[in-house]
């Protein structure tokens, strides 16, 4: 393969992972505790905290700072997880994101 093609294939392959990189930027991520829902965007900003006061004593405040830990980080690990399945094709490239 001469270096023209090779150039053009990794300006391919750039622009596909850019294109996968947009798409999961702009999905949102839920992550859910018993309590608490959280979203995030694929940036991983928290866009907001839903909490079912219904079922929340006064005293339940630790509980409740525990609850949204755990849902923000699995919202997180999906990301991390959409973006392993979506850009694992493209090999480990080191400080690419």
């Amino acid at each position: 393969m001469n270096m023209q093609a090779m150039l053009k294939q990794a300006q391919a392959m750039q622009k596909d992972m850019l294109k996968i990189k947009e798409e999961i930027d702009n999905t949102e991520f839920v992550g859910e505790s018993s309590l608490v829902s959280v979203v995030l965007k694929g940036t991983k900003e928290l866009v907001s905290v839903k909490i079912n006061a219904d079922s929340l004593d006064s005293d339940d405040v630790e509980a409740l700072q525990d609850m949204i830990v755990v849902a923000v980080n699995q919202a997180n690990k999906k990301i991390d997880d959409m973006m392993e399945k979506k850009m694992g094709k493209f090999g480990n490239i080191p400080g690419l994101f």
